[in-house]
């Protein structure tokens, strides 16, 4: 577990120092989300790599806070390929629409404290696609406020909200 925080922490503050270096046109930072599938907030981290005049790739990375529910705990990430397409261009404001793919790995495991039956663990990973829609606020500065939501195409369905 410990682990795990040291490199939610590390990747936070690489990518804040990474956004006062990039270029202008390309955009890494840390994002915070939340996801009405695992019912937690997420920290990441994101970035926007121009392709074309409107169209950029933004690859993305979410770890939930782990949950503990009645003894059974469970753990959760996401990786994302979305392309962004920007259909308002305005001086303070950026609007885009969402497409691409996602890749979510959950794990549960139920350690039995009672002795009553054996510990149990298991994970499961599924691709769906991402559909949604953002925007970047022009704030005047090195960094670049964001806000996204979209719904991801898996099994039951998720909504992610996400900003920065």
């Amino acid at each position: 577990m410990k682990k795990i925080h040291l490199l939610i922490t590390a990747i936070i503050i690489i990518t804040f120092s990474l956004t006062a270096s990039a270029q202008s046109d390309t955009k890494i930072g840390a994002l915070l989300g939340y996801g009405t599938e695992i019912k937690t907030i997420g920290l990441g981290a994101n970035a926007e790599f121009p392709i074309m005049e409107k169209l950029t790739i933004s690859p993305s990375f979410i770890y939930y806070l782990p949950k503990d529910e009645s003894g059974i705990k469970i753990n959760w990430f996401e990786v994302n390929a979305n392309a962004n397409y920007y259909f308002l261009d305005e001086e303070n404001i950026n609007v885009y629409g969402i497409a691409g793919l996602n890749y979510s790995s959950i794990k549960v495991k139920y350690e039995n404290s009672f002795g009553l039956g054996g510990d149990f663990s298991s994970s499961d990973g599924r691709i769906g696609l991402n559909l949604g829609a953002g925007a970047n606020f022009n704030i005047g500065s090195s960094i670049t406020p964001f806000a996204e939501i979209k719904y991801v195409i898996i099994d039951g369905g998720s909504l992610l909200l996400q900003a920065v």
